[in-house]
This record gives C-alpha cells, structure tokens and sequence, in this order.
C-alpha cells in the first residue's frame, strides 16, 4: 500500500481527503495544511477545514504557511511516498517536491492551462466558460505546472450541457412549451 501525504486547505479539498482516508490502495499517513488563520469579528485563530477533518480522522497534522526545515522534518518523520495536493494554497519548493519518492500529484480545478493559480472556477465562470474542467498532474516547481495525467469535467457541467443536446435522452431533454 502506498503512503501519502495530503495538503490541502479550505472546506473543496475536505471530500478528497475523505476518499482517500477511506481507500484501501493508499494509506494517509498525514496531512499538510496551512496555519491556524483569524476568523470573524473577534479574529479568533481557526484550523483550516483539513486540519479539523484530519484531526477527526485522527490523522497528524503538520501546519505551514511555506515551506520550511521544520516542515520538512514534520513530512520525512511521516516516511509517506507521496503526496496529494488539493487547494493547499502555497507554492512548493523544489526541494519538497523532491523529498517524496514518487512526487506530489495535485488536483487542479481547471483544465490546465487556461485558468492557473487561485479561484479557478470563478474566473472561468465570470469568462463565460460553459464546462468546467479538473487538471490532475505531477507536480513541478512553479505555479500549477508539471506532467498532466488526467483531465476531466465537471460532472455537473456535463449533465447541464447534455439537458441543451438534440440527441440527449428523451427524459433529459429539456422541455420547451
């Protein structure tokens, strides 16, 4: 079984994280997420929603906002083979995407490279983009770049796009009257 690493942050990347928990061909041996961040009014210090799921997994959890020699020390004690990156949020120096033995594959919600960096699916949504794409690749240094393994839409995208296709199945075409 293949030990990984998980980073990601905000609450999009907490199904991920779920799955792979639950997966009986790889083992979550840890998890990196960002630090502890001011929330509300009062500006009290709030995990990051992977680091409260990771902790109700019961799962270590290593907290960076970059990377740095503790955080690398954090990640060799986990002796994971690789990594999977879902909105982590800060970019990995060569050093980290070469400490695992098979790399750090990450999940991009985009079909790569039109819309690289943060928010995504926003920006393709106010550009009028009318699928939305998922880009899963090997990581390299830089911003969302690497060897692409998979693309794929949104599944959602694709049932709106067949309700609008003459040759969608009669129960979802959409009815005009």
């Amino acid at each position: 079984m293949l030990n990984i690493i998980y980073a990601g942050t905000p609450e999009v990347a907490v199904p991920p994280l779920d799955y792979l928990a639950n997966s009986d061909k790889v083992r979550v041996v840890g998890v990196l997420t960002r630090e502890d961040a001011p929330v509300g009014r009062k500006r009290v210090l709030t995990p990051s929603p992977v680091a409260q799921r990771a902790e109700e997994l019961g799962l270590p959890v290593v907290k960076a906002n970059r990377w740095n020699d503790e955080a690398a020390a954090a990640i060799a004690e986990l002796n994971a083979d690789a990594a999977a990156v879902v909105a982590y949020g800060a970019l990995l120096p060569l050093s980290a995407l070469e400490s695992l033995r098979y790399g750090w594959v990450n999940l991009h919600f985009s079909k790569l490279p039109a819309w690289r960096g943060a928010a995504p699916v926003q920006r393709a949504l106010i550009a009028g983009e009318q699928e939305i794409f998922s880009t899963t690749f090997l990581l390299e240094e830089g911003l969302d770049t690497g060897t692409h393994l998979r693309t794929g839409i949104h599944p959602r995208s694709r049932r709106r796009h067949r309700r609008h296709r003459a040759d969608a199945p009669r129960n979802q075409r959409r009815r005009t009257a």
